[in-house]
């Protein structure tokens, strides 16, 4: 079963069709003979040297039972994450200066992935970041998407945590 769109943004339509292809036991010559495609076209797909049409989506889509635009999705999100790199490859981040390093003690602070990882960097800061912190990270991702992440994490989190979000994420505070 292939999985959700959301969780895998940004990778090549062809990874995922050749991880789909291993699970099911499939040749890629079988596949380009069920989509009536060439397997040349195939094969270049699924060693990402290629990218896939809508018509080929559709096709695929009603071989490996999802939705008509799923690989288009894929193909999409893909060619803007390669397009962010290529044109932007400075990635945006909070003002650093505010935040400690300390907090991130458990990984390479300077590889932090800001927009990858918020989740984790927001409950991390709303669990043990100071005054500076918290509202430097509510103003980088914005109160909507802070209050968005806190109340889809589960609350298993230091009493800080909870104590934070009183604080921070009240009406009269965003």
């Amino acid at each position: 079963m292939l999985p959700e769109i959301s969780k895998i943004k940004g990778i090549h339509p062809g990874a995922i069709l050749r991880r789909e292809l291993k699970n099911r036991g499939m040749k890629s010559n079988e596949l380009a003979e069920l989509v009536n495609e060439y397997k040349q076209t195939i094969s270049a797909i699924l060693n990402e040297r290629r990218s896939i049409n809508p018509g080929l989506s559709i096709k695929l889509a009603e071989q490996l039972d999802v939705a008509e635009d799923y690989f288009m999705h894929l193909q999409a999100s893909y060619d803007v994450k390669r397009e962010l790199e290529q044109h932007h490859p400075e990635k945006r981040t909070p003002n650093l200066k505010k935040i400690r390093k300390i907090l991130f003690w458990d990984t390479d602070f300077d590889q932090l992935d800001w927009e990858r990882q918020k989740s984790a960097i927001i409950k991390r800061v709303f669990e043990r970041g100071n005054d500076i912190e918290i509202r430097e990270i509510i103003s980088f991702y914005g109160p909507s998407t802070v209050n968005k992440t806190i109340h889809l994490a589960k609350n298993d989190f230091l009493p800080t945590f909870n104590q934070n979000v009183r604080k921070y994420l009240t009406k009269d505070n965003v």
